[in-house]
């Protein structure tokens, strides 16, 4: 490994596109991801009778050059409008995750490598990896939620300046909590899925009708709200189901057969930075994500190749 390395740290969309753009501008590029997934939250999960889009249920592009990407993506088949639902909404083809997949390809991304912290050493970085040898690296991109992202460069004792550490300590996340319900029948959710401006629920989606699981049985994917989810965050999905799934019999429309729950504590910032991304050129140390960009995928996007322009700017 060669002391020009840029390390990046998460493998969701603003890591990979930042890595993407690193390469391909001639840079030697590391990513680091904790999970075995990809894509952050473009993630999808597998149970013994059905298939779940988890996180992220749909993203737009309003942009032209994420457009533009999105139309790139839909000529290789990533990706595809939501059956059933308006135009601007685009899901990943299979499923959710499979657009971090195809990102992915081509560069050195090492999975499953958790970050314990990063401190300086020398001019460059120094970064801590359950279970491995550390990481040696010149520059530093951060594309983790930034609490997260805090504790990394805390947890190795590095002081930012006060001018940047306040505002990036000020980045909050909303949690989300994900039931992943199992019927043993068709649902009554409509195609398009359901956005719900009351209650415990925000949002319910079938992913039969929207491709990703094997019929004829509904699999729906039920986020709980960010007020509901903050005060149950600890609870089991035993736990959860009583409290939710009665109140969502009518489009449920079938019999339960089971659930399953993922936890989300970083789901979506409810307040983002002034700037698309944070590059420190004299620290050798970035900052990307949708806490930048916007607190969407495509946000998320356009952090990420902010961030790689400033970099490679010098």
């Amino acid at each position: 490994m060669t002391n020009e390395t840029i390390a990046v740290v998460g493998a969701g969309i603003a890591g990979l596109l930042l890595a993407r753009e690193l390469k391909a501008g001639g840079r030697e590029v590391v990513v680091l991801e904790k999970s075995r997934g990809l894509g952050g939250r473009l993630a999808t999960k597998r149970t013994p009778d059905a298939v779940f889009d988890q996180g992220a249920q749909y993203f737009s592009a309003k942009s032209a050059r994420f457009a533009a990407q999105v139309a790139v993506w839909h000529e290789r088949g990533v990706v595809a409008p939501w059956p059933g639902a308006s135009a601007h909404r685009w899901i990943g083809r299979p499923t959710m995750n499979a657009l971090g997949r195809i990102l992915a390809e081509g560069l050195d991304v090492r999975r499953e490598a958790k970050v314990l912290g990063v401190r300086r050493e020398g001019a460059g970085w120094e970064v801590a990896i359950e279970n491995q040898p550390a990481l040696p690296a010149a520059q530093l991109a951060l594309t983790a939620p930034a609490p997260q992202a805090l504790a990394l460069l805390q947890a190795g004792g590095v002081t930012l300046p006060a001018e940047l550490a306040a505002p990036l300590g000020e980045l909050k996340y909303q949690p989300c909590l994900a039931l992943l319900v199992t019927l043993g029948g068709p649902s009554a959710v409509p195609p398009e899925g359901v956005a719900l401006e009351t209650g415990p629920v925000r949002w319910i989606a079938d992913n039969t009708k929207k491709g990703v699981s094997p019929g004829p049985n509904g699999a729906v994917t039920v986020h709980l709200s960010a007020a509901f989810a903050a005060e149950h965050y600890g609870k089991t999905e035993q736990e959860l189901a009583p409290l939710v799934l009665p109140g969502l019999a009518a489009l449920l429309g079938a019999p339960v057969t089971a659930v399953a729950l993922h936890r989300w504590k970083f789901s979506e910032p409810s307040a983002t930075y002034a700037e698309a991304c944070v590059w420190r050129p004299e620290l050798g140390l970035g900052f990307a994500g949708d806490a930048f960009g916007g607190p969407r995928v495509e946000g998320a996007a356009l952090s990420g190749w902010a961030l790689a322009e400033k970099i490679l700017r010098g």
